[in-house]
Order: C-alpha cells, then structure tokens, then sequence
C-alpha cells in the first residue's frame, strides 16, 4: 500500500516536464507526463507516485494532511523516520 506525503512544487521545468516538490523538507523531481498542461502550477500542492505527479490537493487538505504525517513521524525512530520520508514514492528507472 502506498501513502503519499502531499509535496509543494517548488519549480517546473516546461522543457522536460518535471517538478521539484518538497516533501516535508526533501526535494525531488518529478514528472509531469500524467497531468494536463500547465495544470500544475508554483506553489500548488500534488500527490506523487512512483515519481510522477498523479493529482493535485487543495492547500488546506494537503496541510493537514501533512500535520498528520508530522505526528505519525514523532512516534517514529531516526532511521525509520528518514526512510519514510525519503522513500515516499522514490524512483530510478526514468532519466531526467
């Protein structure tokens, strides 16, 4: 089962198609490819999936979304607590 951690775009590269989000403080990229063009925008909050953008969340449903997950992550240990984090619908086999 996969939960994923609503991450904020931080920037978009309209020549390749990926995002950079940041999920609770990690950066990553992630791709486009399934979204319609230019629905995603600076600041809008996505839900990601073996790398790639699936949906967009309302703001204040991704906030609190992401309360969640801090207080699940309080209960965690270190390592377990990174691995989730930086887990979290991590990717290799597209080049960027």
């Amino acid at each position: 089962m996969c939960l994923s951690i609503p991450s904020k775009v931080v920037s978009i590269n309209k020549e390749s198609n990926i995002a950079t989000v940041d999920t609770m403080g990690v950066q990553r990229d992630a791709a486009l490819d399934l979204m319609e063009v230019n629905d995603v925008k600076l600041g809008d909050y996505v839900l990601l999936h073996i790398g790639f953008v699936m949906n967009k969340i309302d703001e204040e449903d991704a906030l609190a979304s992401i309360d969640t997950y801090k207080e699940i992550l309080k209960l965690m240990d270190e390592e377990d607590r990174k691995k989730a984090i930086l887990e979290d619908d991590e990717y290799t086999n597209r080049e960027l």
